[in-house]
């Protein structure tokens, strides 16, 4: 893991009480960063997490934010910079994965998919972007592998991450040349070991004869927030080849 490479720099993670959010939270802190992390229906998980980057020896702040609501995430954009002084990366992971038959699917589950998972990261980085010029920053969007390979079961989610994906694209131009867009597209990541018969299946589906971990997808976003700037517009599989069939 790289040590220190953003010390002096601060970062937002949405949805970053729990699961990828919080594994990314902590990665960017042992990096250095003071992280801001949102969180909705997480209080408890979001001081947890707080409290583990405060030992990592870095500034922390859990903030309830809707990222689907406007004015929620221009409070949570606000304490941020009010909190660290400044707002060099934000990490768009707020996301719902709901599994619905796509023909049963209503169109109020429809929307409150993509409200979260497009139009959250919209405004998110639409609020934090005058921060995030004035130090040439950067946002890194989750995306996923179901953004680029359809799977039947979770029609909504798939079509919502093929659109951040080409969100991701259209940002790296329009805030070019001051901020750079990434997105890391997880596959399957397994976060309980001995999860069950599908894990296992999966893992025996992947070449690299695993699923994903949470770093794995921390350690792809650090590349984004450390690497050269001049990479952008750019979506990182995070899958072992699971994607390659």
């Amino acid at each position: 893991m790289p040590t220190q490479l953003l010390s002096g720099k601060s970062a937002l993670v949405t949805g970053g009480a729990r699961r990828i959010g919080r594994g990314i939270a902590l990665a960017l802190a042992a990096a250095g960063a003071d992280v801001a992390i949102t969180y909705r229906n997480s209080g408890r998980e979001a001081a947890q997490t707080a409290g583990e980057i405060e030992l990592l020896g870095c500034r922390a702040l859990a903030v309830e934010c809707d990222v689907r609501s406007e004015a929620s995430v221009r409070r949570a954009i606000a304490a941020t910079t009010g909190c660290f002084g400044r707002l060099d990366l934000v990490v768009n992971n707020a996301a719902v994965f709901p599994s619905v038959p796509l023909e049963r699917t209503g169109l109020e589950e429809w929307d409150a998919v993509f409200e979260t998972n497009a139009r959250g990261p919209f405004l998110v980085a639409r609020e934090g972007l005058a921060a995030l010029r004035a130090v040439q920053g950067r946002i890194v969007n989750i995306g996923s592998l179901g953004g680029i390979h359809a799977w039947a079961g979770h029609g909504p989610y798939c079509a919502s991450k093929a659109a951040l994906h080409m969100l991701t694209q259209a940002m790296a131009k329009a805030f070019a040349p001051e901020v750079s867009v990434n997105c890391v597209a997880p596959g399957w990541i397994e976060f309980d070991e001995g999860s069950g018969g599908e894990a296992a299946r999966f893992a025996a589906k992947t070449p690299m004869r695993r699923n994903g971990t949470v770093d794995d997808v921390a350690q792809a976003v650090l590349f984004f927030a450390t690497g050269p700037r001049f990479v952008t517009g750019q979506i990182l599989v995070v899958d072992g080849g699971l994607g390659l069939g």
